[in-house]
């Protein structure tokens, strides 16, 4: 017997090359139980999510948000630069809008809602526990998990390109959604309002104070008066102390006025200093240099010098006198003068000051200005009340300190009147600067929920779980490691002689079929055993005709007894003398499939303790018999590997066109390597998705000796029909009975 098997020409399959697309679709075709099920799943819950979701509203609040043109941090001083920032403006606003500071706010405006409502059921968001509230148990959350709250159910963004901004109050109440929405654009609009307002608002605090003090003054200077006429018993004063003491009043006056308008102004003007130092200290120093320059300097003690002498000649001469008009003509030409020059100095100061800051920058320089007039003003007026003061004193001695009461108490007469009079004008100009918020949509009550979208889930619930299951079977797949396709042998260079489809019923234990081609020969797995027959015998394997055939597998379980026993069946079905030899010295089934006893076997034939008629039993098949092992001896290694197997072989090939051998698994133990020796050719059993590639690989280096005999694989328990498509341009055909008679050919692939 010639073991060389350098000249075996063993037919394979071909390969279909480009076939990935559909690799993946057999893929999802064998794994479609799980896919459907994880797909089902997926809808199921989504389905119960859906139905059970709670309602949810959405209000909505429209603002238009105006870059203000007056404000001190944001105004732009040519009309070409006002859009400059306003991107910046937005986010900034919508940062207050987000700030603990107004979300309190609107937490106090819903607990007040909630607390005047009749309905109590109209809120949810209020409630800690909403499940405990629809019981009548209204226990409301703190401030600050209201404002948490606050945080994450409520979404404030600017609409693309515009300076509007959207409000979106989420909320399980219609209501409640709508009254914090519109709490929101309130308390954002009262801040921003007063934010507007408070350079006003200073102002009119500052003089509302001044204007106590300067009443409270005032008081106390008629007390003094009226007690010192009753001591002393003078009522009247002479005619020129009377004039002296109107014209220094009204000196006396106007130089306190000054000096408040002067304090308002410093006030302004440190505060506008303090924002442009924060951006640009230089120019707040190149422009404190500007208005303290000598000329500009001069210029502002004439004009403050020519003033106080026209309130003087109108005092004396009237306003309409041609004293007066000079004085007017001279103050007149010296601004004219001074505007210029402020002109040229703006001028140069805003040419090199950045675009976002030179609203700010005119404004202190502007503000300078005026703080350095009223100063020259402050100056002359007190030089003047200087003077009336001197005249005072040359009064007789008798009148002086009569005189003096008269003219303080006057003085603050006329002062206490401009502060009203200021005090007043501050009130109506607080309360007539406009705000830059626009509330273009209200919120309103919605009538539908705008969430959940129950259609979507369900949609998204089927989707995902598709996406799940492919995903499943893919990663199934992927740590899967076993045999699975005729490919999965091929690709690793090994050599498949055909694959045999699953046997239905054996996946479940029923033995009923497991001798397919006597049981049920027109079947797929029949067909498919008559054409490894025919690879088998019609292979040019040797010089000689391959006449024992071993069957073994890398692991116990992957049907290597069942197909040698239908393997051995087929070629009794073709004619051919065959018998089939459980050499599974280990765990034998052979007797099992022919429902016989196991002994006597060739063991008891070895053994002398049965004859060699008696050890072989025919079948139900024709020209097919069997040899079950017979008695498990303590060395099956030993027995298979002696003369005695040699010669137990010559003897079966004198009468036997075919021998089959069954043998233990390859790895668990070395008889069939001992076996696949002596033997014409080796067979070597795997079964799809359950034997691994490893050990297939292991087995067949097992096999792969010197004197090696092993010609390919069998593929068994396939499901080509239904997972596999056509890789393989390859079939089986086998015939099935229609209407008892008429046999159709069926393609595998």
């Amino acid at each position: 017997m010639n073991n060389n098997n350098s000249n075996r020409i063993i037919p394979q399959p071909q390969v279909q090359e480009g076939n990935s697309l559909r690799e993946y679709i057999n893929l999802i075709k064998l794994n479609f139980v799980p896919i459907f099920l994880i797909t089902l799943t997926g809808l199921i819950v989504a389905i119960i999510y859906a139905i059970n979701a709670p309602n949810i509203y959405k209000s909505t609040t429209v603002l238009k948000l105006s870059k203000p043109q007056g404000s001190i941090l944001t105004g732009s001083l040519l009309p070409e630069f006002q859009e400059f920032g306003s991107d910046r403006f937005i986010a900034n606003e919508i940062e207050i809008l987000k700030s603990y500071k107004l979300r309190a706010q609107v937490s106090h405006a819903l607990i007040d809602s909630f607390t005047v409502s009749k309905n109590k059921n109209n809120f949810s968001l209020v409630f800690e526990d909403p499940e405990e509230a629809k019981k009548g148990n209204y226990k409301l959350k703190s401030i600050d998990d209201l404002v948490k709250m606050l945080a994450s159910n409520v979404s404030i963004d600017q609409k693309r390109g515009l300076d509007i901004v959207e409000i979106n109050v989420e909320s399980h109440s219609p209501i409640e959604s709508a009254i914090i929405a519109n709490a929101y654009a309130d308390a954002y609009k009262n801040i921003n309002l007063a934010y507007n307002r408070e350079q006003l608002t200073r102002v009119k605090d500052f003089l509302a104070k001044q204007r106590e003090e300067k009443l409270a003054e005032l008081g106390n200077v008629e007390e003094t008066l009226k007690s010192y006429q009753e001591q002393r018993g003078i009522v009247e004063l002479p005619e020129q102390a009377k004039a002296l003491i109107t014209q220094s009043s009204d000196i006396e006056a106007k130089k306190n006025a000054t000096k408040i308008d002067l304090t308002i102004s410093e006030k302004t003007l440190n505060q506008l200093k303090e924002e442009l130092k924060k951006r640009n200290p230089e120019i707040t120093n190149f422009i404190e240099n500007y208005s303290t320059e000598p000329y500009m300097k001069k210029l502002q003690e004439q004009i403050a010098d020519l003033k106080t002498r026209r309130d003087r000649a109108i005092s004396d001469a009237g306003p309409n006198s041609k004293l007066v008009k000079d004085f007017d003509q001279k103050i007149a030409d010296l601004e004219s003068k001074f505007n210029n020059q402020l002109s040229v100095y703006k001028a140069g100061i805003l040419a090199s000051s950045p675009e976002e800051i030179k609203k700010l920058t005119s404004q202190v320089l502007e503000e300078e200005t005026k703080y350095q007039a009223l100063s020259a003003s402050y100056r002359k007026l007190a030089e003047i009340s200087g003077d009336y003061e001197k005249k005072l004193s040359l009064l007789p001695t008798s009148t002086i300190d009569l005189a003096r009461l008269q003219r303080e108490k006057e003085a603050y007469e006329k002062l206490y009147l401009q502060v009203e009079e200021r005090y007043q004008e501050a009130i109506i100009n607080e309360q007539s600067a406009p705000g830059n918020v626009l509330i273009i949509d209200e919120g309103l009550v919605p009538l539908k929920p705008a969430k959940p979208n129950r259609v979507l889930i369900v949609v998204i619930g089927f989707v995902l779980g598709i996406g799940l299951g492919i995903g499943f079977a893919f990663i199934r797949n992927y740590l899967d490691n076993t045999v699975k396709t005729p490919e999965d042998i091929q690709n690793r260079n090994i050599n498949i002689l055909a694959w045999i489809p699953q046997i239905e019923g054996l996946d479940v234990g029923d033995k009923e079929f497991e001798f397919i081609v006597a049981k049920k020969p027109d079947a797929s797995a029949s067909e498919a055993y008559r054409a490894l027959r025919t690879r088998i015998k019609f292979s040019k394997l040797s010089s000689e005709t391959t006449k024992t055939l071993l069957i073994t597998s890398p692991t116990s379980g992957e049907g290597k007894t069942t197909t040698a026993v239908n393997l051995a069946g087929s070629f009794a079905q073709a004619n051919f003398r065959t018998v089939i030899l459980d050499a599974d010295l280990r765990k034998p089934r052979v007797h099992t499939v022919f429902k016989e006893k196991r002994f006597p076997g060739f063991t008891d034939y070895f053994f002398g303790q049965a004859s060699f008629e008696e050890i072989v039993r025919k079948s139900q098949v024709n020209n097919l018999d069997f040899i079950t092992a017979g008695t498990i001896p303590p060395n099956p290694s030993e027995i298979l590997s002696s003369e005695q197997m040699t010669e137990f072989f010559k003897k079966l090939k004198s009468n036997y066109d075919y021998i089959i051998v069954d043998s233990p698994p390859v790895i668990a133990v070395t008889d069939s390597e001992i076996l696949s020796s002596i033997v014409d050719a080796t067979i070597l059993v795997v079964s799809a998705n359950n034997t691994e590639i490893d050990l297939m690989e292991k087995a067949i280096q097992l096999l792969n000796h010197e004197h090696s005999t092993f010609i390919g694989t069998i593929l068994n328990n396939f499901t080509y029909r239904s997972g596999y498509g056509s890789y393989y341009k390859y079939y089986y055909y086998y015939s099935r009975p229609t209407n008892g008679s008429k046999k159709t050919k069926m393609k595998v692939s």
